[in-house]
This record gives structure tokens, C-alpha cells and sequence, in this order.
């Protein structure tokens, strides 16, 4: 099959993914004249949940296109705040992520998250049954194609991760409505509805209490209250 060759230019925002050569400005790509441009991305190291616009010769195509001898194609970053249409904005979150999901959770954002390694296959199939953005550092994982949607998570920190997903998706933000162990919606409770959860010291110093209505963890503020309060008003600060 003759090879052809075209020209590939990415944005700044996805240099990460490319090799360090193609990293600025545009560079030949040999083509077969048959596979998706889609397909081409990817192959470069590109997961497609990253890529906004895809344009050939300024015009924009979809990933379907099959690129031709002498095109010139851009490789556009997701427009931010990145709208996902089809089902209320819920996120799942791999096992590499779980301070991530307790600090969505905490700022009452629905992100379900597994503790276990379950796999590639069975993570993407809960993407698309529970239509929920998968987010993750596994490049592998986000080019399956059963994926409902995804993103890339860009940093290591927490403090960084939690800024570009809020950043990215602005999500509606309701904190101290969600368990952060479970994902759970929170109630009110009494003291003597969690009295079995709570030392002495506890029971005596605090008044107010909530319960997950799903696993029945009580929250009180405790010790670490403050942590999570900066964590808050940080997020509404910026994002609210």
C-alpha cells in the first residue's frame, strides 16, 4: 500500500503526549490512505477525550476523516468549561485517584470511585452504562472505545488535579452534601442516631451531626475540619 504523507501541528496544551521532536510547530506523518484521523492522533500518543477541534487545511473535520496526501491538520485542546451533553455531569474516578474523588465528593460533586484495580474493560463498561466522564492518568484507558467519556488527569498533586477538573467541567458545587467514602448523600442527624460511631470525647464536644444516607458514616467537625474548610472556600473562591 503506498504511504503519503501529511503535516500535523499540536496544540501547546497536548504537547505532553508527543514525542519532544513534535512538541512546536508542524511535522510530517506518514499516512496510509485509510485509517481515521482519529486513529492518527492516537496513534501519536493523543487520547481523543483531550482533543477539541480537529481542523485539515483550517477547516474543521470529524475524527472520522480519512487524511490525504499534502493536508495540513491542527490538533485542537478541549474548549474549557468542556460541556458533556447527554446525562447529568457525574464523574468516575480510577484507583490511582482516590484523594481526587474524596475532594470532589466533599464539595458535593457526584464522582464514584473504585478502590480496586477492576480493570480497563470493566472500568470503561461502568463509564458507559453509568454515563459518567472517566477521569484517569492511563492513556491506555482512555482510548478504549466502549468509553462513555473521558479526561486526562494532568498533575500528581491533589491540590492541582481537584483545580483542573473544576476548571475543565465547572461543575455545580453543593459542599458537605456527599460522603466522602462512599459518594453517599448526607442528612442531618441526632447524636443518638450515630451515638454508636462516637468516643467520649466526641459525644461530649459536639452537637451537630450528619449521617451518609447509603453507608451510615456520621460527620461531625472534628479535628480535621479545618483542612477541608480551606479546601472549600478555596474551590468556591475561584469556582462558585
Amino acid at each position: 500500500m503506498n504511504t503519503a504523507e501529511i503535516r500535523v501541528e499540536v496544540a501547546p496544551e497536548l504537547a505532553l503526549f508527543v514525542p519532544h521532536a513534535r512538541r512546536t510547530g508542524a511535522h510530517p506523518l506518514a499516512v496510509d490512505g485509510v485509517s481515521t484521523l482519529g486513529h492518527v492522533i492516537e496513534s501519536l500518543g493523543v487520547p481523543l477525550t483531550e482533543v477539541g477541534a480537529l481542523e485539515v487545511d483550517g477547516r474543521p473535520v470529524p475524527a472520522a476523516h480519512v487524511p490525504a496526501a499534502g493536508e495540513s491538520v491542527a490538533v485542537r485542546a478541549v474548549r474549557r468549561p468542556q460541556e458533556v451533553p447527554g446525562a447529568p455531569l457525574r464523574f468516575l474516578l480510577d484507583v490511582h485517584l482516590g484523594t481526587l474523588a474524596r475532594r470532589l465528593r466533599l464539595l458535593g460533586v457526584d464522582a464514584a470511585y473504585e478502590s480496586t484495580d477492576i480493570g480497563d474493560p470493566a472500568l470503561s463498561a461502568r463509564s458507559a452504562a453509568e454515563k459518567r466522564v472517566l477521569l484517569s492518568r492511563d492513556r491506555g484507558l482512555l482510548r478504549r472505545r466502549e468509553l462513555w467519556a473521558g479526561a486526562y488527569v494532568y498533575s500528581t498533586s491533589p491540590d492541582e488535579q481537584l483545580h483542573d477538573v473544576l476548571d475543565r467541567f465547572a461543575p455545580e458545587l453543593r459542599p458537605w452534601t456527599r460522603c466522602t467514602a462512599c459518594n453517599g448523600l448526607l442528612r442531618k442527624a441526632t447524636k443518638e442516631e450515630v451515638a454508636d460511631q462516637l468516643k467520649g470525647g466526641t459525644q461530649k464536644s459536639y452537637d451537630v451531626f450528619a449521617q451518609c444516607a447509603r453507608c451510615g458514616r456520621a460527620y461531625w467537625k472534628g479535628a480535621h475540619h479545618q483542612q477541608l474548610e480551606a479546601i472549600v472556600e478555596r474551590a468556591l473562591a475561584e469556582f462558585a
